[in-house]
């Protein structure tokens, strides 16, 4: 979600990837959930941050301790921003609707929150 929401915002003026420590596919919740914002995320799929190794990064922004602490190294003078988010796919399935929802909602919010969308489209 964060690498749609990311595209959305700045993503003529960049590129933008998105890859997991684990990653177990694209979950049908997320497309929803960016769907119902005019996000379509339908055609990503889930990576591993292992298919980027020893590439270089502008950016390398991680939305889980899991990942902020499991992320490999990548050359350069990549910065580094964290913030943790719940993971909504944790959530029982009839909850997990509207976990994907909330989360949209708080990347959302973060982003925002600390000029993200401002730092990538000016």
């Amino acid at each position: 979600m964060a690498e749609g929401l990311l595209e959305s915002k700045a993503g003529d003026r960049f590129d933008v990837f998105s890859a997991g420590t684990r990653p177990v596919g694209l979950n049908p919740n997320a497309v929803t959930a960016m769907s119902e914002v005019g996000i379509d995320i339908s055609k990503h799929r889930s990576k591993s941050v292992d298919e980027f190794i020893g590439q270089q990064f502008d950016f390398i922004i991680t939305v889980c301790d899991n990942a902020k602490e499991s992320c490999p190294y990548f050359p350069g003078s990549a910065e580094r921003i964290h913030h943790s988010f719940e993971d909504p796919a944790a959530e029982s399935a009839e909850k997990r609707p509207e976990a994907f929802r909330r989360v949209r909602r708080e990347l959302e919010d973060w982003l925002r929150e600390f000029e993200l969308e401002k730092r990538f489209t000016d």
